[in-house]
């Protein structure tokens, strides 16, 4: 079975730590409380005097006393090793899906919604890593019953049959119940996912919400999904109880057999006191024992569910990529090597791209064998209409999307990989709608870049933020709350190009950089922006000052190139840069008349 494939993966990783913990676990729980059960057979024979015994009662009850210490400090151990090899394996899961999830081009949509992601990260994940920790339990249940089997059989081989009759019923209970457990456990994990979906996009819109009125639809429906939830997971506990039930009782059936034929096996003269004592004493154990098993062949059936919806995050992952081998812990990760702006293949000189296509594949619509330049220490403006194809350009170039033909070079040399490489210090990107986190100002402009030789002041300059700065009560320390929502759209835009500006990049790459902020402030922006020395921008924008101080305008129409060059020629030569322009000359005259 494949899930068992992957959990002998997941063991591999920390193989001794995985062994350890099931002969901990194992090992020690089934077959150590059985050794009590012997001291106990020896006392009472000690006692009765019907059969000669190894040592006097005072040794045996002293030799009891060290097995519950021993059996105490197993306990103990034991957990401790038990928690540290899910965790890790449960790090390794997490840190798998997320990498590859974050590995996607354009950070891909999910499969499901970010509040579903995440439960599947919480939920199936744990219910893995708990499994994983009950595989070697089997062995020490089948150990138990042989070694339950092998002394009663010396006694009366009558009780072997009672002891294996419920090992039997219950394997085939489950398997019969397999399909039952596993669309429960489907429906009910799915119904999770749709609950803390609603959730996440309802925190992530509230500001839509309120401004539609929607707040008791919300409700609504989240009271139809939380019951949706509440049925699937009731039938899931149910039948997984009613599994574990016939389980139990099956079990305990066998024990009332099994007394039954030792009490006929007293009278008859072939039990002793001190057998009938070891008997009763292992009653509880090969009831656990075989209700165990029952429980993890049932867990074996969950935890296929919880790999396919783990899996279902990574549609084009490589195999078994769920369970690769990887780092985990801080310690584990080699230090990237800092990218030096001044090498050779980093500093930026030119950017070309020839005959570049790609098309969406829900709606066909995209960009058609586009072909320009970019050179060093220009500003490059792409514009058009509304779906011209200006952010699906910028977001191939930038390797966010996967292009479908085409070639784009770095000062002369092909990129293959551009999601790799386009990055920080070479390039640095501010999208059309940016995301902010629910963390100070501070860490949304830095995150995780060293405040070094005043940068982030430098940053903040430039983007225009310092006079806001002056009116939050605490300044860079200030939460921002949940993707900005306690910002203007002019801050966050600008909190945004100041995430840019601390990257200190070669190539800056913005989508419509000001579309929030008023005509002052953008002027302010951009005039300290162009006059930094040697600096290289690609930027989508209809704004007309801009345009007029671009050194050269990509003009897009239906995902085409129609016309590049400067500003005086295109006015001249192209009739869809006219439109254009005169479309923004109408926006702005209407702007100033009825000023927001």
């Amino acid at each position: 079975m494949r899930n068992l494939s992957y959990i002998w993966r997941l063991a591999r990783f920390r193989f001794g730590l995985y062994l350890l913990s099931g002969s901990m676990d194992s090992f020690l729980l089934y077959l150590l409380p059985l050794v009590p059960a012997l001291i106990v057979r020896q006392f009472f024979n000690a006692l009765t005097g019907q059969r000669p015994a190894a040592f006097d009662a005072w040794t045996l009850l002293a030799l009891l006393l060290a097995v519950a210490v021993i059996n105490l400090v197993a306990l103990i151990v034991g957990g401790v090793i038990e928690v540290s090899a899910q965790q890790i394996a449960a790090a390794l899961m997490r840190t798998n899906v997320l990498r590859q999830v974050l590995g996607y081009p354009g950070a891909r949509a999910l499969p499901a919604s970010p509040g579903e992601a995440i439960s599947r990260l919480r939920n199936d994940v744990q219910y893995v890593y708990v499994f994983l920790t009950w595989t070697l339990d089997p062995l020490g249940q089948i150990a138990v019953l042989i070694a339950a089997l092998v002394v009663v059989a010396k006694i009366d081989p009558r009780i072997t049959v009672v002891i294996v009759v419920p090992v039997v019923v219950v394997v085939t209970l489950v398997n019969f119940a397999t399909r039952r457990i596993q669309r429960y456990r489907q429906a009910s994990q799915e119904a999770i996912g749709d609950v803390t979906g609603l959730i996440g996009d309802a925190f992530a819109g509230v500001a839509t919400v309120k401004a539609a009125g929607a707040e008791d639809n919300v409700v609504t429906y989240l009271r139809t999904l939380n019951e949706a939830r509440r049925r699937a997971t009731v039938n899931d506990q149910v039948f997984s109880q009613l599994i574990s039930s016939v389980s139990a009782n099956t079990a305990d059936l066998g024990t009332g057999a099994l007394l039954l034929v030792a009490a006929g096996a007293i009278r008859s003269g072939q039990f002793t006191i001190g057998d009938f004592a070891l008997v009763v004493s292992y009653l509880g154990f090969l009831t656990r024992a075989t209700s165990g098993l029952g429980e993890f062949l049932r867990k074996l059936r969950q935890t296929d569910v919880s790999f396919n919806r783990l899996e279902a995050m990574l549609p084009d992952a490589p195999a078994n990529a769920l369970v690769r081998p990887s780092a985990v812990f801080p310690k584990e990760f080699r230090s990237a090597q800092p990218v030096s702006a001044g090498e050779e293949i980093n500093r930026f000189e030119q950017l070309e791209a020839m005959d570049v296509c790609y098309r969406y594949p829900e709606s066909g619509r995209g960009i058609e064998r586009i072909s320009l330049g970019l050179r060093r220490g220009t500003l490059s403006v792409v514009t058009g209409r509304v779906g011209s194809g200006k952010t699906t350009l910028l977001r191939v170039l930038l390797g966010l999307l996967t292009r479908d033909a085409g070639v784009v070079c770095w000062n002369g040399r092909p990129i293959d990989d551009l999601a790799a490489f386009m990055v920080a210090p070479r390039v640095a990107y501010t999208p059309q709608v940016p995301h902010l986190f629910s963390e100070p100002l501070r860490e949304n402009v830095l995150l995780g870049v060293p405040d070094r030789d005043h940068v982030l002041d430098r940053a903040l300059q430039l983007a225009v933020l310092e006079r806001d700065l002056a009116q939050f009560e605490g300044g860079l320390d200030t939460l921002v709350g949940p993707r900005g929502t306690r910002l203007s759209g002019g801050q966050v835009q600008r909190t945004a190009a100041a995430r840019m500006f601390v990257r200190e990049a070669e190539l800056l790459v913005v989508d419509d950089l000001s579309s929030a902020l008023d005509v002052d402030t953008e002027q302010t922006l951009w005039d300290g922006l162009l006059a930094q020395p040697d600096l290289t921008i690609c930027a989508v924008s209809h704004r007309r000052s801009l345009l007029r101080r671009a050194d050269q305008i990509i003009v897009l129409h239906d995902g085409r190139l129609e016309a590049t060059g400067p500003f005086g020629d295109l006015f001249e030569s192209c009739a869809e840069f006219r439109r254009i322009w005169r479309g923004e000359e109408e926006m702005e005259a209407a702007e100033r008349k009825f000023p927001i």
